[in-house]
């Protein structure tokens, strides 16, 4: 499976983050654009690839996760609380063939990202 796709975790409480709005963006004659929003379900995921392989291009692309609305929802974090309010992950695409998987943990402390699988 080719393409973009990402996932959200709640790491302070171990389960999935749903609801969390995610903007995607490429870079395009030195400027980033908005490609599209999309929302996680229930299972901390998009619905369908953020970029399905059969529309990847080499490039460099963007996530902004907007998870201080998600943490601001929970019961007991207050704003003062939360640390990194929308982290972005910016990457590059050299290789159209493979998958590109960028998850997203987050507490209202930190953040972390990696290439996962």
């Amino acid at each position: 499976m080719a393409g973009i796709t990402t996932h959200v975790l709640d790491a302070d409480r171990g389960r999935p983050a749903p609801g969390v709005r995610i903007d995607f963006s490429m870079m395009e004659g030195g400027a980033w654009r908005l490609v599209k929003s999309v929302v996680t379900n229930a299972d901390g995921r998009t619905d369908k690839p953020i970029l399905p392989g059969d529309e990847a291009k080499a490039g460099q692309y963007q996530l902004e996760f907007h998870i201080d609305a998600y943490l601001k929802a929970k019961p007991g974090v207050t704003e003062s609380d939360i640390f990194v309010d929308n982290p972005v992950v910016r990457f590059s695409v050299s290789d159209v063939k493979q998958h590109y998987h960028v998850p997203m943990l987050c507490t209202p402390g930190n953040c972390t990202t990696y290439r996962g699988s």
